[in-house]
């Protein structure tokens, strides 16, 4: 008898003996051919994931339960064959034994032949989000092709990449800083995308002239792209969004830049860039919606530019841009708040008008730390404004800003809640002392976590 069907064999012995039903019985049960059933009992034939889904299903066990055993009959006991080995790579995405993913990839990817194969199952695991299937996937494929210049490695680090993301920012760093290197091997399509999505992380980690420079080669390569479009229209079906896109996209990005610089006059010339559609040659209704949308964010940016210039009497303009815009009001209620107490402006009727949206609240596809930060920023510039106009309110607000700023981890935001405290201490009731005492707590407890303790006197 063959070892590679020991285990099997077995467990299948024990329920006949058990059960006391003949192989042909059993066969009959299983639903498999009772010749087919002999012989692979008898190790004279190999065992298909067809028949030992079958033979598991009859005998009563978990689904994965001979997996291990099979993977090492797979690879060890037998010739591996691809027609084997693949539809085992799906079951075990499937039932999630990632464990024996890694085994198979781990084996197969001595043969550089197996490659192509393995990077075709990864696509498709990535496009069913079974993302810690093609993650093993991917990083074997990189470990294999590491000192290869190949678009499917560069397109490997690139899935990686997104997959890493998450809701730690350090963790997303880690994986910026790696991808970034790769980028350039990526082809254009592929590379617009890229370079967004990378100009996302170091925006939210406030590296901005990381940013500017990744707008920049976005609008070098967009404008490549919309030419090679031109001369072949095919191009285009290969892209999610056109290249004039990444273009005004790649304007907006850079006024982003200029806005977090607070150079405001920049930032309105960039405005203007993408504002103007006119360029665009394609006359379409996908064309026309990219138009209409950049020209909506170009009018309702125009006024946040001025506002935050000082322009004020944009106020009650900027105001009703955005009071139906559920996605936008937070950000515009940051951008209000920060206004008034920089110009030492009276928004008790905005604060009024938006009492029942000063809140914190999810959205749908949206991580989570983003909204917690967002809303710790808005809850610090209400406590300052409080402070300035309804003092009784502004200790509380202020707590509330520290609890949300410990929530998500972001040090800037607790080390400035924690030095207004100190600054209006005088304020604070007993109830509010001991709740700080508790926060200060908390975040001692949170930097040990991270193992930067730093000591922080209340």
């Amino acid at each position: 008898m063959n070892d590679q069907i020991s285990l099997v064999r077995t467990e299948l012995e024990n329920y006949l003996n058990e059960s006391g039903i003949s192989l042909s019985n059993f066969a009959t049960i299983s639903g498999i051919n009772s010749g087919d059933l002999s012989r692979v009992m008898n190790g004279t034939r190999p065992m298909s994931m067809r028949v030992l889904d079958k033979i598991t299903s009859a005998l009563g066990l978990a689904e994965d339960y001979f997996f291990s055993d099979y993977v090492d009959v797979c690879l060890f006991q037998s010739k591996v064959t691809w027609r084997r080995v693949r539809p085992l790579l799906y079951r075990c995405a499937e039932l999630g034994r990632i464990d024996c993913i890694g085994k198979i990839v781990n084996n197969i990817l001595d043969d550089l032949n197996y490659v192509p194969v393995l990077f075709d199952v990864a696509e498709d695991f990535f496009t069913k989000k079974r993302y810690p299937a093609a993650e093993v996937i991917y990083k074997g494929i990189s470990q294999s092709e590491k000192f290869q210049h190949s678009e499917r490695l560069a397109l490997s680090q690139y899935r990686l990449f997104l997959i890493s993301l998450g809701e730690n920012m350090d963790s997303n760093y880690r994986a910026a800083t790696i991808f970034e290197g790769y980028v350039d091997r990526l082809e254009l399509t592929d590379r617009l995308r890229a370079i967004v999505r990378l100009a996302h992380v170091y925006g939210s980690l406030g590296r901005w002239n990381k940013v500017d420079m990744l707008a920049q080669d976005l609008y070098r390569d967009a404008k490549i792209q919309y030419k090679l479009e031109k001369e072949n229209s095919s191009l285009r079906q290969k892209s999610s969004s056109p290249a004039y896109y990444y273009v005004l996209y790649s304007h907006l990005m850079r006024a982003t830049v200029c806005e977090e610089n607070e150079d405001f006059k920049q930032a309105l010339s960039y405005v203007a860039l993408y504002e103007d559609t006119d360029w665009i040659q394609e006359d379409t209704v996908e064309a026309r919606r990219i138009s209409n949308q950049f020209k909506e964010w170009a009018k309702l940016n125009r006024l946040l530019y001025r506002l935050k210039s000082g322009e004020l009497q944009v106020l009650p303009e900027y105001i009703n841009q955005v009071a139906e815009n559920d996605r936008e009001l937070p950000i515009a209620i940051h951008t209000i708040l920060s206004v008034a107490n920089q110009y030492q402006v009276n928004i008790d009727d905005v604060l009024t008008r938006f009492s029942d949206r000063i809140t914190y609240r999810k959205f749908p596809n949206y991580s989570e730390t983003p909204l917690l930060e967002r809303h710790s920023k808005i809850l610090i510039e209400l406590g300052i404004y409080y402070l300035k106009h309804k003092p009784e309110k502004g200790i509380e607000t202020i707590l509330q800003g520290l609890e949300f700023s410990v929530k998500c981890n972001n040090d800037g935001d607790i080390i400035r809640c924690m030095a207004i405290f100190e600054q209006n201490r005088g304020l604070s009731t007993l109830n509010e002392e001991n709740k700080y005492k508790y926060l200060v707590n908390e975040v001692r407890i949170l930097h040990e976590k991270n193992s930067h303790y730093s000591s922080f006197n209340v």
